[in-house]
């Protein structure tokens, strides 16, 4: 067992790095003069791991988007994070669109990713670990050719590839 290779295959956010760029959406929104007069919003829920975004009407909403995502690329955090819901009608006039923020990987997805290891024939084994796969083989060289081919894979979730040894 000692001379076997493994990594974890992850998919977690940095909720801090989340936090600065919702407050830096937020400050972009209060000067922005088309947001002028607005009844626009962002609001970022912690405990729920929710943003609500509220905009006058369908362009506004679309701005809001664009701000939040914009802020979240310059901070490193994955766009694939974030999974929008329906958008829904608000008070007053407004459009409301709520973005669940996904961090773990859920049982489903992970049995999707072991599924993709395992149809390319590579030589190692995966084991789910609760919200993390961990993946084992005698060859290093295997263990970098599964990272790249994830890395090449498009996948609905950000992967983040720890411990490694």
């Amino acid at each position: 067992m000692a001379n076997n290779f493994s990594f974890d295959i992850v998919s977690e956010v940095n909720f801090m790095e989340v936090d600065n760029a919702i407050n830096q959406a937020q400050k972009e929104l209060a000067q922005r003069y088309d947001f002028k007069g607005s009844k626009s919003s962002i609001d970022y829920n912690k405990t729920d791991k929710k943003i609500t975004l509220i905009g006058d009407d369908d362009f506004k909403l679309k701005a809001l988007i664009d701000i939040v995502e914009g802020k979240f690329a310059k901070r490193g955090v994955p766009l694939k994070s974030m999974e929008f819901k329906a958008k829904e009608q608000a008070f007053e006039g407004t459009v409301r669109q709520v973005i669940e923020l996904v961090s773990g990987l859920p049982s489903d997805k992970a049995k999707e990713l072991t599924k993709m290891i395992k149809n390319e024939k590579f030589k190692v084994n995966t084991q789910i670990e609760g919200s993390k796969i961990k993946v084992t083989s005698v060859k290093k060289d295997e263990l970098q050719a599964v990272i790249a081919f994830l890395k090449n894979a498009k996948f609905s979730l950000p992967l983040q590839f720890v411990n490694y040894r």
